[in-house]
C-alpha cells in the first residue's frame, strides 16, 4: 500500500477553518477513512461481475452453511446496509449464485442459499481479500488493531442501543 503525504484529513478535504470540534474532526475522519477503505478492497479484490454487497450476500450465504437464511436475516447480517436486499439476491439468482426457496411452514418466509457457482465464485476471492484486509491494517500494530477493533465496537454498541 503506497504511504500517503497527505497528512491529516484537514489536509486531504482542503480544509481550511478548523473543525467544530475534536469530535466532528473523528467522524468526518471514520466516514472518509470508510470510503477509502471501501475503494481500496474493490480495486485490490477485483471483484467482476458483482459488486462488492453483493459479495457480501454471498460471503453471509457460504457461513450460512447447506440450509441457507432467510431473506431478512441476510439483510440484518450485511455490513453495509442496503434497503434492496431482495433486489439484490433476485439478480443473484439470475446469476446462479444463489438459489431460493419458501419455507414450507410459512410460505411468506424464503430462504437463500449459496450454490456451487457462488462457492467456487467465493473461493477465487478468498486469497485476494485476505491479502486486502492485510493490507489496510498493515502500518498498524497488533495492539493498534486490537484498540481500533475495541473503539469501533464501543461507538456501533452506544449507537444501536
Amino acid at each position: 500500500m503506497a504511504k500517503s503525504n497527505l497528512g491529516t484529513l484537514a489536509t486531504e478535504i482542503k480544509q481550511s477553518k478548523p473543525f467544530q470540534s475534536p469530535g466532528h474532526e473523528a467522524i468526518l475522519g471514520l466516514l472518509r477513512t470508510s470510503e477509502i477503505v471501501r475503494n481500496f478492497m474493490i480495486d485490490e479484490i477485483g471483484l467482476e461481475g458483482i459488486t462488492l454487497p453483493q459479495y457480501n450476500v454471498l460471503r453471509i450465504l457460504r457461513g450460512a452453511g447447506p440450509d441457507g437464511l432467510p431473506t431478512l436475516e441476510v439483510a440484518d447480517r450485511l455490513v453495509e446496509r442496503t434497503p434492496g436486499v431482495t433486489r439484490m439476491i433476485t439478480r443473484l439468482v439470475a446469476k446462479d449464485l444463489v438459489a431460493r426457496k419458501r419455507c414450507s411452514e410459512d410460505r411468506r418466509v424464503v430462504y437463500c442459499k449459496i450454490t456451487l457457482a457462488g462457492l467456487g465464485l467465493l473461493k477465487k476471492y478468498d486469497r485476494r481479500v485476505r491479502d486486502a484486509d492485510k493490507a489496510v491494517v498493515s502500518m498498524l500494530s497488533k495492539n493498534e488493531i486490537k484498540q481500533l477493533i475495541g473503539l469501533l465496537d464501543h461507538i456501533r454498541a452506544e449507537l444501536q442501543c
